[in-house]
């Protein structure tokens, strides 16, 4: 059982419910173990700045599968609820992504593992700290505390109102 960790995003469509819709698929995935999930926070969009605020988590699994086979199945759960994808970076009523499986780095085509700009993003590592203690190490990005400490905060907030 490989320990894996999952970012989720939603902006468009009652981005809380594409969450928690999403996590709802995630744990009927087989060969997949949900284990727990972040707070949930608000954050303004990377790229255009034309589209609403997201909802963001992190979700921790255990999983048989390989990489490439769980983003097939995180895929299918993305075009379940309607993901389009018409712009980089654009609005998306869901955005599922591997951030990390194990210890492994991988560089394949269709897939990067750390997750890139897993290091600068404050809607990854924020929800991350809710999962693990502070010395959790990102390979080949260093320890989640320091990363924190370097990563600028811009106005995301942990929503306590659901």
């Amino acid at each position: 059982m490989t320990e894996v960790f999952i970012g989720l995003g939603s902006n468009l469509d009652e981005p809380l419910v594409q969450i928690k819709k999403a996590l709802e698929h995630l744990q009927q995935l087989e060969s997949v173990s949900f284990i727990k999930c972040s707070d949930y926070y608000r954050s303004a969009p990377m790229g255009p700045q034309d589209q609403p605020d997201y909802i963001n988590a992190v979700v921790k699994v255990t999983t048989e599968l390989a990489a490439e086979d769980l983003l097939d199945a995180l895929q299918e759960i993305e075009n379940q609820q309607g993901r389009v994808r018409a712009q980089h970076w654009g609005a998306r009523t869901l955005d599922l992504d591997i951030l990390l499986f194990g210890n492994e780095v991988i560089n394949t085509e269709r897939l990067t593992v750390p997750h890139y700009g897993i290091s600068e993003r404050n809607f990854v590592l924020y929800p991350l700290s809710d999962l693990v203690p502070p010395d959790f190490a990102i390979p080949g990005a260093g320890k989640l505390s320091d990363l924190l400490n370097a990563c600028p905060r811009n106005g995301i907030e942990r929503l306590t109102e659901l």
